[in-house]
C-alpha cells in the first residue's frame, strides 16, 4: 500500500510539473504594416508562426516605410515595417532590426577585374562601359544581367547606383538569386547583382563566382552585419514602445534562428547564422 501511494505521488507530482512547464496557449491577432520591401519576409514569417500557434491570426499590409512609422505611432499597427535605421525624429519608437539587406556584384572567378567603382557600375548598367577592356579587363563584350524589378535586390542596387530600374540596359532579366548565380558560372564575361549572403555560400562551396567589394569594402556577411558595407540597410520592426504580450512573442520569434533559412531565402541577411 505504501508503495502504491508513493507512485501515485511520483505521479501526481510529475503531471503537476508538466502542467506548470507547459507554454500558455497563443491566441490574437497581430497587425503589421509598413515597407514593401520587407513585406514578402514578414508574410512568410507570420505563416510560420501561426502554423505553430494556430489560434493567432497576423495581417500584414504593405504601403512603405512612413507608414510603418505613422501606424506604429498611432496604434494602428502593432508593429511597423521599416526598411531603414530609424532616424533622430523618430527616436519615440522602440525599433528591432531583425535582418539586413545586402547585394553584392558578382562576376565569373577567372574575370580579373578585381573591382569596380560606384560610377563605374552605372556605366555599366546603362550601357556607356559595353567592353570588359574599359574597366581593366580582358578586350570581350560585358553581359549585363539584372534580377526582376520587384526583388529586393534589385530596389538596393538601384537605390545604391541613384538610377531607376527603367535606365538599366540589361542584356537579360534572370530571375532569383540560383539562377543569377549559375548564369555567372557559366559565362566568364556576365556580371549580376545578387543576394550577397547566398553569393558567399556559393563561392566557398566552390561556385567559380567572385564577389566585388563596393567602396572599397570587402563583400561578406559580416560586412553587411557591421553596416559597414555600402549597399546595404537594417529591415526594422518598430513599435510604440517595448512589445508585450503576443507581439513581443512574435517579435523575439523574428529574432529567432527559427526563421534564419526565411530570411536567405529572400534574399536577406540574417543577425543570426
Amino acid at each position: 500500500m505504501n508503495a502504491l501511494k508513493r507512485l501515485s505521488l511520483a505521479l501526481l507530482l510529475a503531471l503537476a510539473c508538466a502542467a506548470a512547464s507547459a507554454e500558455p496557449r497563443l491566441s490574437g491577432q497581430l497587425q503589421l504594416a509598413g515597407s514593401s520591401t520587407m513585406a514578402p519576409l514578414m508574410t512568410e514569417i507570420a505563416k510560420r508562426f501561426q502554423t505553430l500557434h494556430p489560434e493567432v491570426r497576423i495581417a500584414v499590409r504593405m504601403g512603405g516605410s512612413g507608414r510603418g512609422v505613422s501606424d506604429a505611432r498611432a496604434g494602428t499597427a502593432d508593429i511597423g515595417m521599416v526598411s531603414r535605421a530609424l532616424s533622430e525624429g523618430e527616436r519615440d519608437l522602440y525599433g528591432v532590426p531583425i535582418a539586413r539587406d545586402g547585394v553584392a556584384v558578382i562576376v565569373h572567378r577567372d574575370n580579373p577585374v578585381a573591382a569596380l567603382s560606384e560610377r563605374q557600375l552605372v556605366d555599366i548598367y546603362t550601357g556607356k562601359i559595353v567592353n570588359w577592356r574599359e574597366v581593366g579587363g580582358r578586350d570581350a563584350s560585358i553581359l549585363v544581367l539584372a534580377g526582376p524589378p520587384q526583388r529586393g535586390s534589385s530596389e538596393l542596387f538601384v537605390h545604391y547606383l541613384r538610377l531607376g530600374y527603367e535606365q538599366f540596359k540589361a542584356g537579360k532579366v534572370v530571375g532569383d538569386n540560383a539562377e543569377r548565380i549559375e548564369a555567372v558560372a557559366a559565362d566568364a564575361h556576365a556580371i549580376v547583382y545578387v543576394s550577397l549572403g547566398e553569393a558567399e555560400r556559393d563561392a566557398l562551396a566552390g561556385v567559380p563566382i567572385k564577389l566585388l567589394p563596393a567602396g572599397g569594402v570587402a563583400a561578406s556577411s559580416r560586412s553587411v552585419r557591421r553596416g559597414d558595407f555600402p549597399i546595404s540597410r537594417p529591415l526594422t520592426l518598430v513599435a510604440k514602445g517595448a512589445p508585450t504580450g503576443l507581439a513581443r512573442d512574435f517579435v523575439e520569434f523574428c529574432l529567432s534562428s527559427q526563421v534564419t533559412d526565411i530570411i536567405r531565402t529572400l534574399d536577406f541577411v540574417p543577425y543570426l547564422d
